[in-house]
C-alpha cells in the first residue's frame, strides 16, 4: 500500500508498506511528526527513507527520523548531492532491493530541478520528487531545460499504467497554465473537474498516471 502524509504546505510524504508486514517506507520526509504520528498509528515500525534531492522540504525530517527508528535506519539519497544523513547513495541506473518490500527498486536520474535528483521506480509507482508533477514539472533551481527535458523524457518511457507520486500538490495551480497552452484539449477539461472535485473532498489530486500525463501535461507534449 501506498498511503500519502500531508506535510508542511502542500507536501506529500509517501508511506510504503507490504501489506503482509508491518515495516513501512517513507519517500521526501521533509517532516518528522507527520510520520512519526502515521506509523505510530498504523502500527508500523519505520524501514528506511528514500530520498530524492536535497531540498529541505524533502529532507528536513532526516535526523530526528534516524533518532526515532535508530541511526542505522537505511537512508537512500542522491550520491552528487550533499544530504547529510544519506547512507545508501544512488546516482541512477541503480537497482536494489528493500528489505521488506518484494519488489526491486530502480533508480533514475532525473536532473533538471536539482542537479543530482533522482527518481524510484517500485512496481509500477514512480516516485519522481519535483521532477514530474501533474500538468507540470519542477522549476530549474541547478539544472538546465536541456536537462530537464531528457529526464521528463525518461520517464515517458515507463509504461502508460505507472502510477505518478510527485511531493506536491501543484495540480489545479498546474491545470490553469495548461490550459491557457491548450485551451481545447478536452482530457485537460476533463481532469480539471475531477482535481477540483478531489480537493473538495480534501483528497489528493495524486496518484497520476504516466499514460494520462502525456494527454494533459504540457511538457511530455512540446
Amino acid at each position: 500500500s501506498i498511503i500519502p502524509i500531508k506535510a508542511l504546505d502542500d507536501n506529500y510524504i509517501w508511506l510504503i508498506n507490504e501489506t503482509e508486514n508491518n515495516f513501512a517506507y517513507v519517500v521526501d520526509p521533509g517532516e518528522a511528526n507527520a510520520v512519526i504520528s502515521t506509523v505510530t498509528q498504523l502500527g508500523l515500525n519505520l524501514a528506511g527513507i528514500l530520498i530524492t534531492h536535497h531540498h529541505w522540504d524533502h529532507t528536513q525530517g532526516i535526523s530526528e527520523l534516524q533518532d526515532f527508528a535508530g541511526n542505522n535506519l537505511p537512508v537512500y539519497g542522491p550520491a552528487h548531492e550533499q544530504i547529510n544523513g544519506v547512507n545508501r547513495p544512488f546516482s541512477g541506473n541503480e537497482h536494489f532491493k528493500l528489505e521488506f518490500l518484494n519488489d526491486i527498486v530502480d533508480v533514475i536520474a532525473i536532473p533538471g530541478h536539482t542537479s543530482g535528483h533522482i527518481g524510484y521506480h517500485i512496481q509500477g509507482a514512480l516516485f519522481c520528487g519535483d521532477t514530474l508533477f501533474s500538468v507540470g514539472c519542477g522549476r530549474l533551481f541547478e539544472g538546465t531545460a536541456k536537462q530537464m527535458l531528457y529526464s521528463l523524457t525518461e520517464l515517458t518511457k515507463l509504461a502508460d499504467t505507472t502510477k505518478v507520486y510527485c511531493a506536491h500538490e501543484y495540480t489545479l495551480a498546474n491545470i490553469k497554465f495548461a490550459l491557457a497552452v491548450e485551451p481545447n484539449n478536452q482530457a485537460l477539461i476533463d481532469y480539471q473537474q475531477w482535481v477540483i472535485q478531489q480537493l473538495e473532498l480534501g483528497l489528493p489530486s495524486l496518484p497520476s498516471t504516466i499514460g494520462l500525463e502525456k494527454d494533459i501535461n504540457p511538457f511530455l507534449r512540446c
